[in-house]
């Protein structure tokens, strides 16, 4: 059983920057292919980013390109994701999750086996 703890949520202005951090229990963290979801009001939950399990690889949807940042820390059992140039259509409950079957780097919530319990990113406009 793998527990994944996220934080760093808040309220943002537009034009800001956040930083979440999930943190994750378990021996074999460096194992996991690790990703960050994300799901408005009233809307699917959405692939955000994904990174290997020893982050030289990371995926990203179109809409976070060049403004989100996905990293690791394999000694601290932590993923990260640095949100900068915060927009109003980034407000939503952002979800960690981690894919202990593969050592693809997958963008489909299918792909993820173990889900935090989501932190609330609000960026006022």
């Amino acid at each position: 059983q793998v527990q994944l703890v996220e934080s760093g949520g808040g309220l943002v202005q537009a034009g800001g920057s956040l930083r979440l951090s999930c943190t994750a229990s378990g021996r074999t963290f460096s194992t996991y292919i690790m990703g960050w979801f994300r799901q408005a009001s009233e809307k699917e939950r959405e692939f955000v980013a994904a990174i290997s399990r020893n982050g030289d690889r990371t995926v990203y949807t179109d809409s976070v390109k060049g403004r989100f940042t996905i990293s690791r820390d394999n000694v601290k059992n932590t993923v990260y994701l640095r949100m900068n140039n915060l927009k109003a259509e980034d407000t939503a409950v952002y979800y960690c999750a981690a894919d202990l079957h593969t050592v693809l780097v997958r963008n489909t919530t299918q792909a993820y086996n173990y889900w935090g319990q989501g932190t609330q990113v609000t960026v006022s406009s």
